[in-house]
């Protein structure tokens, strides 16, 4: 579940270059603040990642809502049941 959210979140990323000691710069569009920077493309997107993970973590921890991605979603569980 996560990890197809992350992965769809990283299909719609927007890359460009930018004026900076880590020039590829990349954000997920619709996800407010996930945005990273690396000093290659690929160093970018294992940084974006990252991001992706920690901001989803902090909108459980706080209660926000987490934006569907293509039909991908990640939603607090209430209550875990264990069958025994």
């Amino acid at each position: 579940m996560i990890t197809d959210y992350i992965e769809a979140a990283l299909a719609r990323a927007r890359y460009e270059i930018i004026e900076d000691e880590e020039p590829y710069y990349g954000e997920i569009p619709g996800l407010q603040g996930v945005w990273a920077s690396g000093r290659t493309l690929e160093e970018c997107r294992r940084n974006l990642k990252e991001v992706i993970e920690g901001w989803i973590i902090v909108r459980l921890r706080k209660g926000l809502s987490i934006p569907p991605i293509d039909g991908h979603r990640i939603e607090e569980l209430e209550e875990l049941e264990i069958g025994g």
